[in-house]
């Protein structure tokens, strides 16, 4: 535990390398979706401007978020505890990321969910389409060892969903919400036993 000091001299807890390294990579991630969209001369959160001036439906984008990322949490759960590939898969991601307190999952789930949604499918998808964007998406999450090669496979039926879910709402709300559901709960279940 690495612990640091306010300008009080209280000392507080800082969180794990991993998670500082991430927020930055998140934020450097954030920040190219927000030039991209800025160079394409169009809004980063709507699929068209059509869809901008439609809106949000907070109902439709959150209930639809919500339901494909626990149809994706279920999934990749019964993956898990089904086939060698899935076990090995887990134990392979909870000992990268180590032990993570329950705020700090979800402090990365919130992360991971808005800058790779703001990035893949906000800057990137209206102007590469759906498979190109998806196939770059699992690309992004491919690390060459063998028990981590699911990632990346189930990255890409993750971006295809995020996707289409991006198309069919026309903004970022239900992707976002789908990716930090899975993220975070995943997070969690990977890491509660090292914590």
């Amino acid at each position: 535990m690495r612990m640091g000091a306010n300008q009080a001299g209280a000392v507080r807890e800082l969180p794990p390398p991993i998670v500082r390294t991430a927020l930055v990579f998140y934020a450097v991630l954030l920040a190219a979706a927000l030039l991209w969209a800025r160079l394409a001369d169009r809004p980063l959160g709507w699929a068209s401007a059509e869809a901008a001036q439609r809106g949000v439906d907070l109902a439709v984008d959150l209930g639809s978020g919500a339901l494909v990322g626990l149809g994706f949490v279920l999934a990749s759960g019964a993956w898990t505890r089904a086939t060698r590939s899935g076990e090995r898969l887990a134990r392979a991601l909870a000992a990268a990321l180590g032990p993570l307190a329950p705020r700090e999952c979800l402090i990365l789930a919130l992360a991971s969910g808005v800058a790779e949604e703001a990035f893949f499918r906000g800057a990137m998808q209206p102007q590469l389409g759906l498979l190109a964007t998806s196939a770059l998406f699992a690309l992004a999450h491919f690390v060459p060892r063998r028990d981590l090669l699911p990632w990346a496979a189930f990255s890409l039926v993750a971006g295809l969903a995020l996707g289409l879910l991006f198309d069919a709402t026309g903004n970022l709300v239900a992707p976002v919400v789908a990716h930090a559901l899975v993220n975070g709960v995943n997070l969690r279940l990977l890491t509660r036993d090292a914590a």
